[in-house]
């Protein structure tokens, strides 16, 4: 009897399969990757309603971070300044700059400024700044070196892969307590054996379970 199919047909499953392995691969790769806070918020830096310098205030004037953020040490919030914090400053500085209009509003009117946040993690993720800061984690290694930002921007993904990596391995990012604040630190040479001594210097142990961040 003659064969209805010609011979190549035979191959037709095992090309059908693969090809469908491939494509699921690709799919799968694709929202792994363009669907993850590396892609998506890296890089996010939105229009704040005044212009304010991190590049001018903590590089160039060397105002140290915990002048605006003063509860970065005490508490799970770094905190957003006050009006009457930046009218420290701009109640005898730059007074009649319009880029600072909204500020003197808000100094009039008693409403706050309306910053917009940039690095956000969600709402069912649990960060504590001062158990960071504390134990000698750097405020640039998660916010980027924030002292060269005209405008500040989301330099790291924030995701629990990257926060796992440094909770499995605190010691390729630790530096002393007195230099956390510091922008311009540079880890020494040595630094997987300085940080296992600073790492039993502070008992560290970054929590990998999940209710450690998930509560």
């Amino acid at each position: 009897m003659a064969q209805l199919f010609p011979k190549w047909t035979n191959k037709l499953p095992k090309q059908v399969q693969l090809l469908s392995i491939l494509g699921l691969t690709a799919v799968v790769f694709f929202f792994w990757y363009f669907g993850s806070p590396k892609y998506l918020e890296v890089g996010y830096a939105p229009v704040q309603p005044i212009p304010f310098s991190h590049q001018l205030h903590a590089g160039q004037l060397g105002l140290d971070c915990r002048y605006c953020h003063g509860s970065v040490e005490i508490s799970s919030a770094a905190g957003v300044p006050s009006t009457q914090t930046c009218m420290t400053c701009h109640e005898y500085i730059a007074t009649d700059s319009e880029k600072l209009q909204p500020l003197r509003d808000s100094w009039e009117s008693g409403l706050p400024v309306e910053w917009i946040r940039v690095h956000k993690l969600p709402e069912h993720s649990y960060f504590n700044h001062s158990v960071h800061v504390n134990v000698g984690i750097g405020c640039a290694t998660c916010h980027g070196r924030i002292d060269h930002m005209e405008v500040v921007m989301k330099s790291e993904p924030m995701s629990m892969g990257w926060c796992l990596d440094c909770h499995n391995h605190p010691e390729q990012y630790i530096r002393p307590v007195e230099e956390v604040f510091n922008m311009a630190y540079e880890q020494p040479p040595n630094q997987y054996e300085f940080g296992k001594m600073l790492v039993a210097k502070k008992n560290v142990a970054g929590p990998i379970y999940c209710n450690a961040c998930h509560r």
